[in-house]
């Protein structure tokens, strides 16, 4: 890829594109501010090369503007955590933005309001990408998050910026090699643990790393999936039925390349999806009708626990169950807490895995963890990724 150390920045004007999409309470208060943290190092960069710094993000998924999904927090907390200056702009391309834009001086930081308030950025408008450039001399991605979105920050803004003038950001760049790595030269044993809701989420990423995986763990609301392709009784639990075949494929699959393939044996099961209802364990094939599974059980931690005890590598994307509510955040975070303590390579592919890992407090015991979720799974499902893409050399 490009990259901003191959830029010659000097007291130029520089757009970075962040990713910012940090969770909120309903008081509108950070409650996770890693992304924020993570960013930290390219706008160290850019401060120290004198350049005047147009900072670009996202938050969440507003539909027009929406006052509860403004940066206004975000910039709050950058200025604490980089101890300096944040100018807000309150539009993303009106006569606020523009004007802040120009009088920027050099050193100074400017934000703008959430680029999604605008409709051209998940159209990928040409326009509105233009508009964007027009703020600065140098574009930078360091939103590794976004980059499997073909949005206008992130694809159509790199057309307005020669190679001499557009590259990666350190995050980017970190969680690319990361990646690259763990698919190009994985350590053995290599152990792939997945989670989540849905295999339809999965099924391509399942498939693309079958051929490289030592093991594979699958925990989480796509087991039940799994389990019915066995001919297992799985009560109310997430099922997607079109998905069975596809799921006794992958099982054949495994069989083919010799990849262990590990299920749960029990599951915590529950009524409702909720903190008060009464829960109980029971084996995986005997869940009965009017219940859910909701969490990994702990033969299962056991068992999964001994599968990957002596892996050299690890990768995890998606919790074994609903650890949102305490009651079943049990079987994520023991696991969790057992693979941060291997001395293997260990990488969290983002998202709510990354958010679990910070719940189970070992955020800090891990090799690495992705700040972007849906865009490690499109790594790890061999795709190209639009915003990485577009900064190829």
């Amino acid at each position: 890829m490009l990259k901003i150390q191959n830029l010659d920045l000097k007291n130029a004007s520089i757009f970075i594109r962040c990713d910012f999409n940090v969770p909120l309470d309903d008081f509108g208060n950070i409650l996770d501010d890693r992304r924020i943290k993570e960013s930290l190092p390219t706008i160290h960069y850019a401060l120290d090369h004198g350049c005047k710094i147009i900072l670009a993000s996202h938050l969440g998924r507003p539909k027009g503007v929406d006052a509860k999904l403004s940066l206004k927090p975000v910039a709050m907390r950058l200025g604490r955590l980089l101890n300096h200056e944040i100018i807000f702009a309150s539009d993303v391309i009106g006569d606020d933005a523009r004007t802040k834009a120009e009088q920027l001086r050099n050193g100074e930081i400017l934000l703008l309001e959430n680029l999604r308030f605008e409709a051209g950025e998940t159209q990928n408008d040409p326009e509105f990408a233009k508009a964007l450039a027009a703020y600065a001399d140098f574009y930078v991605n360091d939103a590794f998050g976004v980059c499997h979105r073909a949005h206008a920050s992130v694809e159509a803004i790199t057309h307005y910026f020669d190679r001499e003038h557009k590259g990666a950001g350190f995050l980017l760049q970190k969680e690319v090699n990361f990646f690259h790595d763990a698919l190009q030269h994985p350590s053995h044993p290599f152990t792939l643990v997945i989670g989540g809701s849905k295999v339809s989420t999965k099924l391509e990423a399942l498939l693309h790393m079958l051929p490289k995986v030592d093991k594979m763990l699958i925990g989480g609301g796509m087991a039940f999936t799994f389990l019915k392709a066995l001919g297992y009784e799985t009560g109310n639990s997430i099922v997607e039925e079109e998905l069975i075949p596809a799921a006794e494929n992958i099982m054949q699959q495994a069989y083919e390349h010799g990849v262990k393939l590990f299920l749960p044996v029990d599951v915590v099961i529950a009524e409702q999806m909720q903190q008060e209802t009464k829960s109980k364990i029971v084996t995986a094939q005997d869940i009965p009708e009017g219940y859910m599974g909701l969490d990994i059980g702990p033969a299962t931690v056991t068992l999964f626990e001994e599968a990957v005890e002596k892996s050299k590598m690890v990768l995890w994307n998606g919790p074994m169950g609903v650890f949102e509510i305490d009651k079943f955040s049990h079987g994520s975070f023991e696991l969790a807490r057992y693979i941060a303590t291997l001395h293997a390579t260990k990488i969290i592919g983002g998202g709510d895995t990354a958010e679990m890992i910070h719940k189970a407090g070992v955020l800090e015991k891990m090799t690495f963890v992705s700040t972007g979720g849906g865009a490690s799974l499109a790594l790890l499902a061999g795709k190209e990724l639009p915003g990485i893409v577009a900064l190829k050399e």
